[in-house]
């Protein structure tokens, strides 16, 4: 990690750097076998797509499997331009996302294309000044603003097309990502992707609760597991977490209308 963090020092222009930050699970609950590290870079302003290509140029080789250290970890390492999130509007665009499950196509294509919006960069940002750790640069909450919690429920429903079209190819990481939302959404705290599936499992019944055991499982000792005998488990238990969080984000946006008072109230 901290070689990352110096060769994403030494890439970004001195002039734009405000600061880098390790989140995630490095911060959140621990490291697991198969966790990446989290590294979000705020910058004063939008990155050129010529500093976007030598941006990810240095980081393929820090990450990408065969290329990498064999005892490093991937990499997810978010650019925010400051000015696209502060003062805070939603929703946010990304300057620059690089990962594991982006191809050269996509790296490439982010290069050279405007900002995304990224919803869940709300969640992201939410964890950043609640957990993140500066490597350089102030403590995040002395740059970002917070995110109204309306707002991270409207991230959180947002999200969940693209989570939900990975349920198969992804299946361990995204019923533990809709554990973590639904867990975020009613408790308003965040919780690491094993513990928000302790807190759910409570919350199911038992054959639910084998699928998501499965998961936090995987997710502790590491590996993705055959989930070839329990897709019909699978699509079940993420449409009950599914309308679990949006039955939580509706009560959220109701507990938000104001009060009014008189005859019949």
């Amino acid at each position: 990690m901290t070689a990352a963090a110096r060769a994403l020092l030494r890439i970004i222009p001195p002039d734009a750097h405000l600061g880098t930050y390790l989140y995630g699970s490095a911060t959140a609950g621990g490291m697991r076998p198969d966790s990446d590290l989290d590294l979000a870079v705020i910058v004063s302003r939008r990155l050129t797509p010529e500093e976007k290509t030598a941006l990810i140029a240095t980081l393929r080789p820090l990450s990408r499997r065969g290329m990498r250290p064999t005892e490093w970890r991937p990499l997810e390492v978010t650019v925010v331009a400051l000015p696209d999130v502060r003062p805070w509007r939603y929703p946010p665009p990304v300057d620059l996302q690089y990962g594991e499950w982006l191809t050269d196509a996509d790296l490439a294509e982010q290069a050279a294309a405007e900002p995304r919006e990224h919803p869940d960069l709300a969640l992201a940002i939410t964890q950043l000044r609640e957990a993140g750790r500066a490597i350089a640069g102030p403590a995040a909450r002395q740059i970002l603003d917070a995110v109204p919690h309306g707002d991270v429920v409207r991230a959180t429903l947002d999200s969940l097309p693209s989570l939900l079209a990975g349920l198969e190819d992804d299946t361990r990481n995204v019923l533990l990502t809709l554990a973590r939302m639904w867990s975020t959404l009613a408790t308003k705290t965040l919780r690491s992707k094993d513990a928000a599936a302790d807190w759910v499992m409570g919350r199911l019944s038992r054959q639910d609760q084998s699928s998501m055991v499965y998961a936090r499982d995987l997710y502790r000792h590491g590996g993705w597991g055959d989930w070839t005998d329990r897709r019909g488990e699978v699509r079940d238990l993420a449409e009950r977490m599914v309308k679990e969080i949006r039955a939580t984000a509706d009560s959220a946006d109701r507990s938000n209308l104001p009060h009014r008072g008189g005859a019949g109230a």
